[in-house]
């Protein structure tokens, strides 16, 4: 009977620590392609984020909130995280960051002999400019676009985008390294064909955070750090990456 009660409580202990690393986030949606609940495992970087939690024994539950009030609530530590998010001296006040999960420098990538940079686009009206559906534009990708400056062609995916490029269909599209440079080698061309422009727009680096309100803010960023390392290191994560150019 002893042994019943002693088999009884350990099952009991195990199934409350079960409960325990359960994590609960939030995010935003329409952020394509690295969240939205319409996208494929509810986007790039929310895959990313579940993966890591994982390896670490961690599920999570996700609730899709305006950016805003999502980020309010991990603030009070409502949430145990919410991803992804740029630094910034304010955030960082209230937040404990993860290590980078995506660097989001943007590109234009051409063809080798039509050199375009960013500064040239206002200049150069009725370029069709490849930029999958569903991906949200830099802002000032898109004011070009509200100007008719640049006439957008939405496929379905950033290889395509390569391709149509190498056929002279569409004159330029707009990638980070990682998407860009797995697009361009999924068409099989030599990489002399493409040409990425010297500027990038900028140089973001995205995270996943936790509230220093939090009593376990840095056990959680320092364990999903553990995480997502072991996924790089498997080389999950590039592969997980080059899915979202199919």
């Amino acid at each position: 009977m002893v042994g019943f009660w002693r088999a009884t409580l350990l099952s009991l202990l195990v199934c409350a620590s079960a409960r325990a690393e359960v994590l609960h986030l939030a995010t935003g949606d329409d952020y394509a392609p690295f969240t939205g609940k319409a996208l494929v495992g509810q986007g790039m970087l929310t895959q990313v984020v579940r993966a890591a939690l994982a390896e670490q024994g961690m599920a999570i539950t996700l609730d899709w909130l305006p950016w805003n009030r999502g980020y309010l609530k991990a603030r009070r530590g409502e949430y145990d995280a919410t991803f992804p998010y740029v630094p910034s001296a304010e955030r960082e006040a209230d937040f404990l960051y993860s290590a980078p999960i995506y660097e989001a420098d943007q590109f234009l990538y051409s063809r080798a002999g039509d050199a375009i940079e960013l500064a040239d686009l206002p200049a150069m009206a009725g370029r069709r400019l490849c930029y999958p559906l569903g991906w949200q534009a830099p802002e000032a990708i898109q004011q070009l676009i509200e100007q008719g400056v640049l006439r957008r062609h939405s496929p379905l995916g950033l290889k395509e985008c390569a391709r149509l490029l190498l056929l002279q269909r569409d004159d330029l599209f707009i990638a980070d390294r990682h998407l860009g440079e797995s697009a361009l080698r999924s068409t099989g061309a030599d990489a002399g064909a493409f040409r990425r422009s010297q500027a990038a727009f900028q140089h973001n680096t995205l995270h996943f955070i936790v509230s220093r309100q939090h009593p376990r803010a840095a056990e959680l960023i320092e364990r999903f750090d553990r995480g997502f390392a072991a996924l790089k290191a498997r080389g999950d994560y590039q592969r997980l990456i080059e899915r979202y150019v199919e």
